[in-house]
């Protein structure tokens, strides 16, 4: 079977749906288990539209948009606290337009998920707080089992 990378099924197919690695947009994206749908961005990207990245280490990445700046963009992902700064247009490859969640298909555009993002996301510093709390409880926890 031949491997594509996903700017190539981009090119070929103009989407891409694929199952994420890794926990960074919980609770919107559980790993392994929801599908993605990518497509071509057009034009210039928006607060909170989560592009999916290729970093200079060759790391696909799929985190939101923060903050739209002149030259680049601010992003995160949900479920984390540290922000990456200098993503330019060249870096990104797609955006997410919908995901796939136990059968059922979600947009970016419907009214639960843009709900979900302004409640999220617009509580940045209160989501820290508790990120970095839940992150202080499972060490303790692990400390507990050693």
């Amino acid at each position: 079977m031949n491997k594509s990378t996903f700017e190539e099924e981009l090119e070929k197919h103009g989407r891409l749906i694929y199952t994420n690695v890794g926990d960074s947009m919980m609770p919107l994206l559980r790993e392994r288990r929801d599908l993605l749908i990518i497509e071509r961005p057009q034009g210039r990207l928006k607060k909170y539209d989560v592009p999916l990245y290729k970093r200079n280490s060759g790391q696909y990445v799929l985190h939101r948009i923060i903050k739209v700046r002149k030259e680049d963009y601010v992003l995160c992902g949900d479920n984390r606290c540290c922000r990456e700064y200098g993503i330019t247009d060249q870096f990104i490859i797609g955006v997410l337009t919908g995901f796939v969640r136990d059968g059922r298909t979600y947009s970016v555009t419907d009214p639960g998920y843009r709900f979900y993002v302004h409640v999220w996301c617009g509580l940045f510093y209160p989501r820290m707080i508790i990120l970095k709390v839940k992150a202080f409880l499972r060490r303790l926890r692990k400390k507990r089992r050693v």
